[in-house]
Parts: C-alpha cells; structure tokens; sequence
C-alpha cells in the first residue's frame, strides 16, 4: 500500500464521532491501496456537513449544489473520458433526495464514477430534518414522534438503474476494501454507508444501536451488485463543424481610431435595459471593425436590484471578458451606484459619466454628471448613457450605434431622436 497522502494533516472539520470523518479516512486508504496519483482524483461533493470536507483533500475538488454533485461529475468523467481517472462523489442522504434523477441517469447511461452516499438518515446541516432516507421510528428534531414512513433503498434503486457495483457498509471501522471494488469498477458504481448524526440522531434516539436501527429498517448490508456493468464512453466527432454561423456573421462597415483596449462598465437597474443597452454597445464596436466582449451581472432574482454589464472593445483580440478597473464607468441609478462604488473606487483615472440624482463615489476617475434619467426616463436611461458616451468618448462612429440599435425591434418602441440629445 502506498504511503501517498490524499488528507492534510489538519484535523478533519467535522463533530466529533461523526461517521464522514471515517468516509474522508477509510478513502483515503483505499486510494493508497490503489497506489493512484492524487492529481488523477476528482472528488465532487455536495451541500450539506460532509461537503466541508473539501479543504481536507489534497485532489482535484469541486463543491456543487445540492443534490448536483453527481451531474457534475456525469460532465467530469465524459469530458475526462479517461477510465485511469478516478471521479468520486460525496454526497448525503439529503443531496442523493434532491439529485436522485442524477443518480439514476449517471447509473443507468453508465458514467464512470462512484458516488459514496452518507446517510446518516436526516439533514444534519440544516437542523436534522428527515430526508426520504429516514427509517421507520427513527426520530429527528423535526419529527420528535418518529418517521411513520420506510426510506428509500437507494442500493435497490440503483440495481434497477444499471450500476455496476452496488454496496452498503456499516460506517465503523475498516471498510476501505469496499470503496476499492467501487471505485475499479467499470461505469458507476455506489457504496452507501449508514451513520448516525451525533449532534442529532443520537440525542433524539438514544441508547439506539446503529447496526440494529439498519437491520430493523429491512436494509441489507451486502454487495448487490458486482458485475460488469456498462461503461459510458464519450462520442467524439473526428470532423466537427464550425460553432460559428455565417449567418450571424457581423460585417465591418465603419472604423475606428481607437489605439488600445478600452473597457466599459455600464451599471443601473434592472429593468431598465442595461444588458440591451451593452450589447448594442458592444455589437456596434464590431460593426467599427473591433473585437469585444460583453459581461453581464446581476442578482439571481432577475428584475429586481442592480444590473451591471462589462464591456471591453479593442483593435485587438480580447482573449478575456469583464476588467475590475473600467476606463470608463457609467452609472444611471442608485442601484447602479450601490454595485458599482467598489469599481469607482478602484479607479486612479479614467471617467466616470453619472447620473446628475446621484451622490459622487470615492474615486479617481474624473466625474462628469449628466441628466440622464431625466432625459430619456428610466427605463431609457441605460440606453440614452450609451449613445451619449460613444458619442463624447468618440469610440468608434455614432452612426454604427444608430444602426445596430435601428435593426432590433427594441427601436420600435424608443424614438431614437431621444437618444441623440448631446
């Protein structure tokens, strides 16, 4: 067995006498076992207490959502397409819930990973709610009565779907022998391995026995399957077709006499047009014959809130999107104010166009305030900024800005004559 660390040395980040130290650990020594690299591991995890486990690994790691560590990793292996790579996943009762559509797929199209479900049968995260894995009887903090329901078998799930290796353990000791077999099966393979939470589990069911809650439960520790299985191999197109349409080329009909980059940050409301107004900024700049990129920001709950747009424009290519200190920063709200001070702030030059309601922001830029709510109205207001600032910054001709902004239907409810107030 290989010496090879796959932990730090630093203490494992988890309550004391909780099972998923012993996952981290008794995976660990499997994959010393297998004398494998640890550069060619790629652990996934999920939301929830096992998940803190990251820092701990010396591998390749990847914190996913909850429940979406196992697609994740589906994405990992076929892009990989390399079975000496090993893709492990750890998720807990509560994330193989919320992914179980993943966990069927990856099992019955065969992805070549293992997922290593801790199930310490609630949600130890969030307070110890039940999941669907909780047993009948079994109590948490939530459900202080006790689960009047059997939970999920998720071995027999997975045998249904297609998994190759299929294994549940008892979480104690030594089990590092059946993480081997899982992780040099082909395809996917599963080992589940039953805990109880120590913070919740054990104060809400004391004096009960795991091993005893296990058997009274109908779950069966034991291989269910060991077979072949089938192994999922990535399609490769050995002519693949240009990603990028003729249809959508852009012509170059106008010119530019910018000399170097120059980035644009456009920050307002939502609602009020900024990513339209950015992308015609940035589609008028390659109708100037230059390159750019567009990047957008803004709150997961759209239309509420800021939104802000990066945009940089070049007579060279861009081989990157968004730059923290824009050339120039226009700010049409107080909303666009209250994400983009940090940006102000860092700027040591350049100009800051804003919106003449607004408070001036630290900043080295030199400040120039412009009405420009007022004259276009809200819900303009981003639109009217762009055109007023390619104007005066002369970054490339009004007259492409015009154009792009003509071609797109937005025009039909905007009176570009409002736009064109300099």
């Amino acid at each position: 067995m290989s010496n090879t660390r796959f932990l730090t040395d630093a203490q494992l980040p988890f309550c004391k006498g909780c099972g998923h130290a012993l996952v981290a650990q008794n995976t660990e020594k499997a994959l010393q076992k297998l004398n494998i690299n640890p550069l060619d591991v790629v652990l996934v995890t999920d939301i929830g207490c096992h998940g803190i486990v990251d820092k701990s690994f010396l591998t390749h790691t990847v914190h996913g959502l909850h429940g979406r560590s196992s697609a994740l990793a589906a994405g990992i292996t076929a892009g990989l397409n390399n079975p000496d790579k090993k893709v492990i996943v750890f998720t807990g009762d509560g994330g193989a819930t919320i992914g179980m559509q993943h966990l069927i797929g990856g099992a019955h199209l065969g992805f070549d990973m293992t997922v290593v479900v801790h199930n310490n049968m609630l949600y130890g995260m969030t307070g110890g709610q039940p999941s669907e894995f909780t047993p009948c009887g079994f109590k948490t903090p939530t459900l202080p009565e006790g689960s009047t329901k059997p939970g999920y078998d998720i071995c027999e799930l997975m045998v249904a779907a297609g998994a190759s290796y299929v294994e549940r353990v008892i979480g104690i000791g030594d089990y590092s022998d059946s993480l081997v077999k899982a992780f040099t099966a082909p395809g996917f393979s599963l080992v589940e391995v039953m805990e109880i939470c120590p913070s919740y589990g054990v104060k809400s069911n004391p004096g009960m026995k795991l091993s005893k809650l296990v058997e009274d439960s109908g779950w069966n520790v034991k291989v269910f399957a060991d077979g072949k299985g089938r192994s999922f191999k990535t399609p490769i197109n050995s002519e693949p077709k240009s990603l990028i349409s003729e249809k959508f080329e852009v012509q170059a009909k106008y010119s530019s006499n910018i000399q170097k980059p120059i980035s644009i940050m456009l920050s307002g409301s939502a609602g009020e047009g900024v990513q339209s107004a950015a992308e015609f900024l940035a589609k008028a700049a390659i109708v100037s014959g230059l390159n750019s990129t567009k990047k957008g920001s803004y709150p997961v709950t759209v239309g509420v809130g800021f939104s802000a747009s990066e945009v940089i424009v070049s007579p060279s290519p861009i081989l990157y999107t968004g730059s923290p200190v824009p050339d120039i920063l226009i700010i049409t709200s107080a909303d666009g104010l209250g994400y983009a001070r940090a940006a102000a702030g860092r700027m040591k030059g350049g100009i800051l166009y804003l919106d003449e309601s607004l408070e001036v922001p630290e900043t080295g830029a030199r400040v120039v305030k412009v009405p420009f709510r007022e004259r276009a109205g809200a819900k303009n207001s981003a639109m009217y900024a762009v055109f007023y600032t390619v104007f005066h910054e002369k970054l490339y001709p009004i007259e492409a800005l015009k154009e792009v902004f003509l071609s797109n239907k937005i025009a039909e409810k905007v009176n570009i004559e409002s736009l064109l107030q300099f």
